[in-house]
């Protein structure tokens, strides 16, 4: 049986789509959260030096994956929330992309040090950069036969789009 072993700080933060997943995949996996002060005997352990990472033991084979959407994508393809082919599964890739794209755009502005460059950043998202992903995403659902971003049902995709939402949402 494999196990999963799942490593963050004591936060939602970039885990909380991997987490989503494990729990609609009804999958056990281990959550391992840290404090920021205990990060760097746990940056040891990461494969990239990053956080979060996954570590998959499989019979006599373990494996260490860093990097959100990488853990994502395996996961969401080992638990069918990829979609149910190649063309669905390059939709359901596309958006979360645009998704990881609208949130480092929204991470840019939160963390700029210089002001002025932090409101002209706070005025292109609430102008730009949200009403034109909430567009897209909108398009997308009204397209869709399923009720989802995609035809065939239920992807990662869709989980992360809820935890991106939660997440701005919790900023106002």
């Amino acid at each position: 049986m494999t196990q999963y072993k799942l490593y963050y700080f004591n936060a939602r933060g970039r885990a909380e789509l991997i987490r989503l997943i494990f729990s609609v995949a009804d999958q056990k996996y281990e959550d391992i959260r840290y404090e920021f002060g205990d990060w760097p005997k746990y940056k040891a352990l990461s494969p990239t030096g990053q956080s979060p990472f996954l570590e998959i033991i499989d019979k006599n084979e373990t494996v260490k994956i860093a990097q959100t959407l990488a853990i994502a994508r395996f996961l969401a393809k080992r638990f069918n929330l990829a979609g149910k082919s190649d063309l669905e599964s390059a939709e359901v890739d596309m958006n979360a992309d645009q998704l990881n794209d609208w949130l480092s755009e929204f991470i840019r502005v939160a963390l700029d040090a210089d002001q002025n460059k932090k409101a002209q950043g706070t005025q292109r998202l609430q102008n730009e950069t949200v009403p034109n992903n909430l567009k897209f995403f909108e398009q997308r659902l009204a397209n869709s036969k399923s009720g989802y971003l995609v035809n065939s049902g239920l992807t990662f995709s869709d989980l992360y789009l809820l935890v991106l939402l939660d997440t701005l949402g919790d900023r106002k």
